[in-house]
C-alpha cells in the first residue's frame, strides 16, 4: 500500500480555493487508507507497510488538517459572510453546518488517533475496539463526503464569484502564514 505524503497541488497560494481542493483530495486518500488498514488488519498485528501508513495519515490528519479548517474558519467564511450577496445570506446555515462538521470530526480523529496508538502498543485491538474504530472511520468518511461536496459544488464556487482578487490574495496569503512559507506584514 503505497503512501503519497501529498502529490504536487495542482493549485498554487495564488488560487487558495484551489488549494483547499488539492487538500479535499488528501483528506480522502488518507481517510481510505485509515479505513482500509482498520479493515484489512482487524484481528491482527500491523504490519511494517500499514503501520507505516497509518502513521503518515495520522500525522496528516494532527498536523495539516488542523490548518485546512482554519483556512475555512478564520479566512474564507469571514470574508464570505462580509460580501454583498443574497447568495451567501442563503448559505449561512450552511456553514454553520459546516463549522459544526469541523468539531464533530475533530472529536472522531482524536478517538481514531487514540484507537490506532492503542493498536500499536498491544499489537493487536480488541475485537469490540476494532468495531468502533470502524464504525468511527466510516461515520469520518460519510460527514466528509457530504462536507466536500457542498464545499467543492456551493460554497467554494459562490467565494470565486464574489470574492475579489485583493481577498482571495489575502486568503492565499494567510494560508502561507499557518504553513510557516511566509512573513506576515
Amino acid at each position: 500500500m503505497a503512501v503519497l505524503i501529498g502529490a504536487k497541488p495542482e493549485s498554487g497560494f495564488d488560487d487558495p480555493l484551489g488549494l483547499m481542493t488539492d487538500c479535499h483530495r488528501r483528506i480522502e486518500r488518507f481517510l481510505e487508507t485509515l479505513r482500509s488498514v482498520a479493515e484489512k488488519a482487524a484481528g491482527r498485528k500491523l504490519n511494517e507497510e500499514e503501520a507505516g501508513a497509518v502513521d503518515v495519515a495520522l500525522l496528516y490528519f494532527r498536523d495539516a488538517a488542523p490548518r485546512h479548517t482554519a483556512d475555512e474558519e478564520d479566512s474564507l467564511f469571514p470574508r464570505m459572510r462580509l460580501a454583498p450577496s443574497c447568495d451567501v445570506i442563503s448559505m449561512l446555515a450552511q456553514m454553520s453546518a459546516l463549522n459544526a462538521d469541523h468539531e464533530r470530526v475533530a472529536v472522531l480523529h482524536q478517538s481514531t488517533e487514540t484507537a490506532f496508538s492503542r493498536w500499536r502498543q498491544e499489537s493487536e485491538l480488541a475485537s469490540k475496539e476494532c468495531r468502533r474504530l470502524q464504525a468511527d472511520l466510516r461515520t469520518l468518511c460519510d460527514i466528509y463526503k457530504r462536507h466536500i461536496a457542498i464545499e467543492e459544488s456551493v460554497v467554494f464556487p459562490l467565494a470565486r464569484r464574489i470574492l475579489n482578487s485583493s481577498a482571495q490574495t489575502a486568503i492565499g496569503e494567510e494560508m502561507k502564514c499557518r504553513r510557516g512559507l511566509s512573513a506576515r506584514a
